[in-house]
């Protein structure tokens, strides 16, 4: 006779299970862990004495069944409303995952539960059991429901947003001066902050106008080889290529969205999807023009006012450094691209809420809720969709030139579809519409993986985990609740 299980929290549905089908789960997902893991990761090809040779890897595959069986286990005892099981299965979890670990490390006898001998996945696998003795708290304290820790900290977050914007900004303008701050810390938050206005950028499109665009890192592209042929070719300086980037970027967004802005949903995504290939297939083939694979080599950077920042400045000018009498330092270029990124980032972000309150704005936003009513009111779709492909791919197209000029070497491998995944990612993940969401999905997304840069291949389980516990916690996104642009009667409309 089956045992139905009991509710979990408030407003959860009844389950019906027995321990016995819990442990035949659990033993369902170890097997197929096992047979995944032992196949990708428990062997490694490794170069011998002049032959190829199969290098075991044990522990990987152990910790990964054990991770699997008893945390499938310790979840659907939690579905049966029983929380004491799980977490002796989490404490054991812990025991055995962490045991090469308390025992000492590599000189551990355990030592071949050491994965890879990578100690810092062992400490990954200690998340699997972390939260499933979080979930068992949750529980025990009713934070299930409508009062889910992710929805209490949504709701208090969402309230205290302008002050969270404030801290955020302040931050940012303090940052290269802190005392913990070192030259790579700076370089990571410049990438976060590129990621934040590409997004900020994409957010125009997918977030208000409601226009799915899997292929916005062709504008990407565009902006930084328009900025890097015409610096190579004619010499030209990083502020005088930045308004003709923006403006080829916005011209192929219209170029692109006129024949296809018909189109809705999957459709309009599929073609956008091969647009951004046809672009990077382009930048390959078109040998002469764009330099092919080889890419595009000594592009200009941008410089102070005029100042550039090089050591030994041409006979008759001035340098940086010796025009503010300071000691030479490359980190000075490092806090100057920081800040330019920041400022361009800023004037997106000021744009892109002035551009909200006004009736080309609303526009977006009626077209996103409802196209055929927006037909019904008069305003025209396809111009309305135009004006965000045009001005979203402008805002891409000014952070490619920046991209070129801080790395001065620009090649088609920068600009994969996966750029355009990962800047999407932000923007659904962060909230659509969700300026804040935006910064917020960036640091999740960005410079939680370049934190952990020093794993090597590891460091995208951080990219993984970041989308996953974004997914699981938040599934409409950081900051989901949409604010109107314009509401009637008293009250003004929230930052969204």
């Amino acid at each position: 006779m089956a045992a139905t299980g009991t509710t979990v929290g408030a407003g959860a549905p009844a389950l019906s299970l027995v321990p016995e089908q819990v442990w035949r789960r659990a033993l369902a997902a170890g097997v197929a862990t096992f047979l995944l893991t032992v196949v990708i990761v428990g062997f490694e090809t490794v170069s011998g004495t002049g032959q190829l040779a199969l290098r075991a890897h044990p522990g990987a595959v152990a910790f990964a069944v054990i991770a699997a069986t008893l945390g499938a286990a310790a979840m659907g005892y939690l579905q049966l409303g029983n929380t004491a099981v799980p977490t002796v299965l989490a404490l054991l979890a812990a025991g055995l995952l962490g045991l090469p670990l308390l025992t000492g490390g590599r000189d551990s006898p355990f030592v071949w539960l050491l994965p890879f001998d990578a100690m810092a996945l062992n400490w990954g696998a200690l998340a699997v059991p972390a939260i499933v003795l979080l979930r068992v708290m949750v529980i025990r304290l009713g934070l299930t429901g409508e009062r889910s820790v992710a929805n209490v900290a949504g709701g208090v977050v969402q309230r205290a947003l302008p002050w969270l914007a404030g801290v955020l900004a302040v931050i940012a303008l303090v940052l290269p001066f802190l005392p913990f701050v070192d030259r790579r810390i700076v370089d990571i938050f410049t990438l976060v902050i590129t990621y934040v206005m590409l997004g900020w950028g994409l957010n125009i499109v997918v977030g208000l106008a409601g226009l799915l665009d899997l292929g916005y890192v062709a504008f990407y592209a565009v902006g930084a080889y328009s900025y890097a042929l015409l610096s190579v070719t004619y010499g030209l300086s990083f502020w005088e290529c930045l308004p003709i980037a923006g403006a080829l970027a916005a011209m192929t967004g219209i170029i692109l969205g006129f024949p296809v802005l018909r189109l809705r949903g999957d459709y309009l995504a599929i073609v956008t999807l091969g647009f951004g290939e046809m672009i990077r297939i382009i930048l390959i083939n078109w040998y002469w023009f764009t330099g092919g694979p080889n890419g595009i080599n000594d592009v200009g950077r941008p410089s102070f006012f005029g100042l550039p920042f090089d050591r030994n400045p041409p006979e008759g000018t001035d340098s940086f450094h010796t025009f503010f009498g300071l000691e030479f330092s490359s980190y000075h270029r490092v806090v100057f691209l920081y800040y330019l990124i920041l400022v361009f980032a800023l004037i997106t972000n000021w744009f892109t809420l002035r551009m909200r309150r006004l009736p080309l704005g609303r526009a977006w936003e009626a077209l996103r809720e409802d196209e055929t009513a927006c037909r019904a009111i008069g305003i025209n779709p396809t111009n309305t969709k135009l004006t965000a492909f045009a001005i979203g791919a402008m805002f891409a197209g000014f952070a490619g030139s920046f991209f070129a000029a801080r790395q001065g070497f620009v090649s088609p491998e920068s600009f994969v579809f996966i750029e355009s995944a990962v800047i999407l990612a932000i923007v659904v993940l962060g909230g659509l519409g969700s300026q804040t969401g935006v910064v917020l999905a960036a640091l999740v997304l960005i410079g939680l993986p370049e934190f952990f840069r020093e794993l090597k291949d590891y460091r995208m389980l951080a990219f993984g985990l970041g989308m996953v516990m974004i997914m699981v916690w938040r599934p409409g996104g950081l900051l989901a609740r949409r604010e109107p642009t314009l509401r009637l009667g008293k009250g003004s409309a929230a930052e969204p």
